[in-house]
């Protein structure tokens, strides 16, 4: 277990000699993000119905006439330096932790039977390209909530263990918990996501471009 000691006026001066080393002598704590923007590419190769399979929405009421797919990432890399205090049989870590956060190269899908330069693809494609900023922009969200709570969790103080488990007890913290903890900042986005498919959109949609859209998914439906 992982524990920060030292806290307060009264255990400041009462530190013991292997605090003083370890809190005077060695690093800081640092915590660091970053994040990467993969980019986007698109690609116009499949129909309407098996972009419609692809969300498990085929049930006669709504087709999807594009579709934007990506997937959270996140990784965390530990280190940091240690010093042993044979007399307690503890040791102290002032952990570096650096969390990578970023979204997998994202793929906007475009029905074929819109094709590239004609209004209809445009719009298809502009509705689209929403979902896309609306990933990025919870991106720049979760990194600033993950920074925040990794700067409070570790304050610049080095975290004590018996000797021999403090890189392991960190390497738990952050799969058991830090880990849960940013997938669950990451899916808070769904919502943003689902804002955008609303009934009122999807019935834009099909009036856009004189109706040309609403037009060729009819003549679609009609072909065995």
């Amino acid at each position: 277990m992982l524990t920060s000691l030292g806290i307060g006026a009264h255990a400041a001066a009462a530190r013991t000699p292997f605090q003083v080393r370890c809190e005077d002598t060695i690093s800081k704590t640092i915590s660091v993000l970053s994040t990467k923007s993969n980019g986007f590419t698109i690609n116009n190769q499949l129909p309407y119905r098996a972009l419609t399979l692809k969300t498990g929405s085929i049930d006669g009421r709504r087709e999807t006439l594009g579709l934007t797919v990506t997937r959270a990432q996140y990784s965390a890399t530990l280190g940091g330096p240690m010093l042993q205090d044979p007399a307690s049989g503890y040791e102290c870590v002032a952990p570096k932790v650096e969390v990578k956060l970023n979204y997998a190269p994202v793929l906007i899908y475009v029905g074929n039977e819109f094709a590239p330069g004609t209004c209809a693809y445009d719009v298809i494609l502009a509705h689209e390209q929403r979902h896309l900023k609306a990933y990025m922009d919870n991106l720049v969200r979760v990194e600033q909530v993950v920074r925040a709570a990794l700067e409070k969790r570790f304050d610049a103080r080095p975290l004590y263990a018996p000797s021999g488990t403090a890189q392991s007890a960190l390497q738990h913290e952050i799969n058991s918990i830090w880990f849960p903890f940013i997938k669950a900042e990451f899916d808070k986005g769904n919502v943003e996501q689902a804002k955008i498919d609303t009934p009122q959109e999807y019935a834009r949609l099909g009036d856009a471009c004189n109706g040309d859209i609403r037009r060729i998914i009819e003549q679609r439906r009609r072909r065995p």
